[in-house]
Formats: structure tokens, C-alpha cells, sequence
């Protein structure tokens, strides 16, 4: 069930589950915006310098061998989404966050994040034509709103 916390007091959501969650989302990046293994794995190369395979990240995949941080960070920017780093934060703020002001911190830099991303789809739709944009400028203000709700639970439990 993974390693005990550094903490005993401490909380932390066991790391085959965790496992399950970023290759889930893994999945969902490659297979959204990759489109295969084979152009993933040519990403992480381009981005990293490395030579990561097809069959490396099918393993992956499986849960037969773990994400390196490299490569997570190689998909996710390369696709400029950040779905595993968003859950990473996400349950680090609902374990209670052991520092208050941490939390808030941290709460802080995704509002500003999440709204900045919003405000720039939203410029997007407004000199374009196409539903997907409008559709995307809707999709980055519910997570801006999400980040603002998080950001005042962060707050509330401070006060």
C-alpha cells in the first residue's frame, strides 16, 4: 500500500491509488492530444533528450512501471494542459494542508493561473468564429471558478 508518511499525523491518499489517477489521466493526454504512443514518446524524446519508447510508456500505462517527473512535465507541457500537476495540488489542498498559509499560497497561484487562462480563452472565442474555442473559453472558466471556490475553502479554514 506504498510508504508510511514522513509525518505520522500526516494523510496521504496510498500510492497504488495514486498510481491509478496519473495513468488515468496520462492516458487521457496522450490519447486527447498525442493521439498515440508512438508521437508521445517522440515528444518526451524531442523534450528530454532521452529515448523513451512505444513499449516504455505502454508499461506505464499499465502500472507496470511508474511516470518519471521528466515526462510527465515533457507531455504536459508540450500540450499545455497540466491535469496530473492540477490533482498533484488538488490533493495536497483537500489533505488539510498542513501549513495554512502554504495553503493559501499555493490556492493563490492556481487562481491566478487558472483566471489568467480563462481571460486568454475568453479573448480567443471573442475574435473567433469556431464553437471548439467558445466551448474551451466555457471549459477554462469553470476551472477558474473551481481554483476561486478552492482558494475561499483555503480561507474559510484559516479564519
Amino acid at each position: 500500500m506504498g510508504l508510511p508518511p514522513a509525518n505520522p499525523k500526516e494523510t496521504r491518499l496510498p500510492m497504488p491509488d495514486l498510481r491509478k489517477i496519473v495513468n488515468a489521466q496520462m492516458a487521457a493526454l496522450i490519447d486527447g492530444t498525442f493521439g498515440c504512443l508512438d508521437a508521445a514518446a517522440e515528444t518526451i524524446n524531442a523534450r528530454t533528450g532521452g529515448s523513451v519508447s512505444k513499449g516504455t510508456l505502454s508499461k506505464r500505462l499499465s502500472g507496470q512501471l511508474g511516470w518519471t517527473i521528466e515526462d510527465v512535465a515533457a507531455l504536459q507541457m508540450a500540450a499545455g494542459q497540466y491535469p496530473v500537476t492540477r490533482t498533484m495540488m488538488r490533493l495536497e489542498m483537500d489533505n488539510g494542508g498542513k501549513s495554512a498559509a502554504a495553503c493559501l499560497y499555493a490556492a493563490s497561484g492556481v487562481v491566478s493561473k487558472e483566471v489568467g487562462e480563462a481571460v486568454s480563452a475568453a479573448l480567443r472565442a471573442a475574435q473567433s468564429a469556431d464553437g471548439g474555442d467558445i466551448a474551451e473559453a466555457i471549459r477554462e472558466a469553470v476551472e477558474a471558478e473551481e481554483a476561486m471556490r478552492r482558494l475561499r475553502e483555503a480561507l474559510e479554514a484559516r479564519a
